[in-house]
């Protein structure tokens, strides 16, 4: 028994050790020259098919780093629109999910300590569902502290001053009000977030160090749709406080066709992620580094316009 737990952990390692390598520093391909910051590449394939990723790797604690977000009111800028709205960052990726109608988002979006997009608590029931609504705490990833992340399931009203967390996802449930307020009786563990940024999305991909995808929670797709390969983008933290952002693209068959929301997880978890989180994918899937692209976006037209960015200057 004890050979074969040291063979599964030489195997493990070895797997880890392989999926390690496959990622190349690019730094200097995009003119990073920060000792806090590197970006790197995967370019091949992974898991049998063609594969294209580059994550965003970047020392919290370093102070001469200045990491936030940025959103608009009712209109949707390109993230090359955002790095020069913001005077060029070295780093603007986009965050929430959005409805095009408006050009709002649809997560928490925390600017400099100020609340300035709030969740959607309540998505409106169709077919048979028609006239209820489902309720949802939708997960976001935040700095709580000087150099310390989190992620929480966070609940926003624009009523209130301050945003509230809980820690485990909230038990999805349905009824015919089209609101989720903050005394329902299912909301018994909310305690003020203090933050200085936040940007939401979901679901939830990996908690307490191991792969954790909290869909059913947070009804952000169809129960089998997690497993379909699209761009993807998503953020996460090592133990050490390293954040790690992550974009991967595709949709474009024999160069990158994308990744499983089980899949984005596995990579996060494989570069030491203690929690991870999706953002929002596809067509908005967009990571500038000084101003150039890395994935190149899966729309014919290019960048997608987007109401949201984090970025680091």
């Amino acid at each position: 028994m004890q050979k074969h737990l040291a063979l599964l952990f030489i195997l493990t390692c070895f797997t880890i050790q392989l999926s390690a390598q496959q990622w190349k520093n690019v730094s200097t391909a995009f003119g990073v020259s920060h000792p806090s910051l590197n970006v790197f590449e995967w370019e091949g394939s992974y898991n049998d098919s063609a594969f294209r990723a580059f994550y965003v790797q970047v020392d919290t604690k370093d102070r001469s780093l200045h990491l936030d977000t940025d959103t608009t009111l009712y209109r949707r800028l390109t993230p090359m629109q955002f790095y020069n709205r913001l005077q060029s960052p070295l780093v603007v990726v986009n965050a929430s999910f959005f409805e095009f109608r408006n050009n709002t988002n649809l997560n928490i979006i925390v600017r400099d300590g100020k609340t300035v997009a709030y969740n959607v608590h309540s998505i409106a029931g169709k077919g048979k569902d028609t006239l209820t609504y489902a309720h949802v705490l939708a997960s976001a990833l935040g700095m709580v502290k000087p150099n310390q992340l989190d992620i929480a399931y966070t609940y926003t009203d624009s009523a209130l001053d301050k945003v509230y967390f809980q820690p485990n996802p909230m038990s999805t449930f349905r009824d015919s009000s089209s609101i989720l307020p903050i005394k329902h009786s299912t909301l018994t563990n909310l305690k003020p977030w203090n933050v200085k940024w936040a940007v939401g999305g979901g679901p939830v991909l990996i908690r307490d160090g191991q792969i954790d995808i909290s869909n059913d929670a947070e009804k952000k797709f169809a129960a089998k749709a997690i497993n379909d390969r699209h761009p993807r983008t998503a953020m996460g933290y090592t133990k050490d406080g390293n954040l790690i952002i992550l974009a991967i693209q595709g949709r474009m068959k024999g160069i990158a066709v994308g990744a499983t929301l089980g899949e984005t997880a596995s990579l996060l978890l494989n570069l030491g992620c203690v929690e991870g989180i999706n953002l929002d994918g596809g067509g908005s899937s967009c990571l500038l580094v000084n101003g150039k692209e890395t994935i190149q976006p899966s729309d014919p037209t290019g960048e997608r316009p987007v109401p949201a960015v984090f970025y680091i200057k």
